[in-house]
């Protein structure tokens, strides 16, 4: 394995996780700002309903999105095994 296969791998693993993380993360942050936003505007700064939001919100992407982004690790998790016999080569 070369230097420039090695970097092809780590690209690869970090576009993997960016996908993963991705929308959970969004979903949270979309969440957050909102509940913010929302409480600043109502004056009720109580930071129990920003976490149930937030809590609520990834619980439901998870839901939503839970297949698609295990699949994405499957099929990674599969080529980093395949990938095996190049890099110990």
């Amino acid at each position: 394995m070369n230097g420039e296969q090695a970097l092809e791998l780590f690209r690869h693993l970090i576009q993997v996780a960016i996908f993963i993380a991705g929308p959970v993360l969004g979903a949270s942050l979309v969440a957050g700002v909102s509940v913010g936003v929302l409480q600043a505007a109502i004056q009720v700064n109580e930071a129990s309903i920003s976490f149930i939001v937030k809590v609520t919100t990834v619980i439901l992407v998870i839901v939503a999105l839970g297949p698609m982004l295990v699949a994405r690790e499957v099929d990674y998790a599969r080529s980093s095994f395949v990938a095996i016999e190049h890099v110990v080569h």
